[in-house]
């Protein structure tokens, strides 16, 4: 299949990536010291920001039974009327990988899956954005057509943001439990980020209100249950995305829950 297949691969005149390599290790960041990533993670914010209650968070624990469970469930994603190339951009700290089998109950209705050739998401660079700007580039080129783009919880944030700098390549962006509206800290996540990036939530290496729309069609998908992102945060306001979409998953479920695997469907099927 395709998303098992195909993997673009940086030529030896692209420009270096400083994220994460394709076997998840961090990369340039490293030099960032201890100290600073540990302030970092410790910071105290002078407003707490609403984010999931703890016992919404131990709940996406529950994705430690997904490889069971994925035993006995049966997705009938029906076949595509427009099939599409797609392209997945996986959460933080997380590779396509664990995108793995939403892509290919999408690749069962007919589209076309690709990874985003990054590795591991440890965050957003310069470098990182760039690349996935010639990545999108080549994928439009290569299918003949625009592509969509699904990110799930930080990945979206990448989403977003290509789009913003590449709408005549995107079709359509799809996020999943992505935090692009209100306070960066809306969610339970922002300390490991800070001290694994290195960098604060409020000063992130890449500029832009991740709040504006892109000017392509925007899809929010969002949960009440989202154990990690806060709901209002990943739903977005009036004009921030075109529509939201409410689930009934985990955060970890966007990325295999059926619910989310047949919207997604869904929605990449719509002209």
């Amino acid at each position: 299949m395709a998303f098992s297949n195909l993997t673009l691969r940086r030529s030896a005149t692209s420009p270096p990536v400083a994220m994460a390599s394709a076997t998840g290790t961090l990369a340039p960041t490293d030099a960032i010291g201890f100290r600073t990533r540990l302030a970092l993670a410790s910071e105290r914010p002078a407003v707490p920001e609403p984010r999931p209650p703890v016992w919404r968070m131990m709940a996406e624990l529950e994705y430690m039974a997904e490889p069971v469970r994925r035993r006995f469930r049966k997705i009938d994603v029906p076949r595509a009327a427009h099939p599409r190339t797609v392209m997945i951009l996986p959460g933080f700290a997380t590779t396509p990988w664990r995108m793995r089998y939403l892509a290919v109950q999408l690749e069962r209705a007919g589209h076309t899956v690709r990874r985003w050739g990054l590795g591991t998401n440890w965050g957003p660079t310069p470098e990182n954005v760039s690349f996935l700007e010639g990545r999108l580039a080549t994928l439009s080129e290569l299918s003949g057509d625009k592509v969509s783009l699904v990110g799930w919880s930080l990945g979206g944030l990448f989403a977003r943001e290509l789009a913003r700098r590449r709408p005549a390549n995107v079709a359509k962006v799809i996020t999943m439990g992505t935090p692009f509206s209100g306070s960066p800290r809306a969610n339970n996540a922002w300390r490991a980020y800070q001290f694994v990036t290195g960098h604060s939530v409020d000063a992130p290496p890449i500029t832009g209100d991740v709040a504006i729309k892109p000017p392509v069609p925007t899809v929010a998908l969002w949960s009440p249950r989202d154990g990690i992102i806060a709901p209002r945060a990943a739903c977005g306001r009036q004009g921030e995305r075109d529509r939201a979409i409410a689930l009934r998953c985990t955060h970890m479920g966007f990325s295999f829950s059926r619910e989310a695997i047949e919207t997604l469907a869904a929605e990449l099927d719509a002209p």
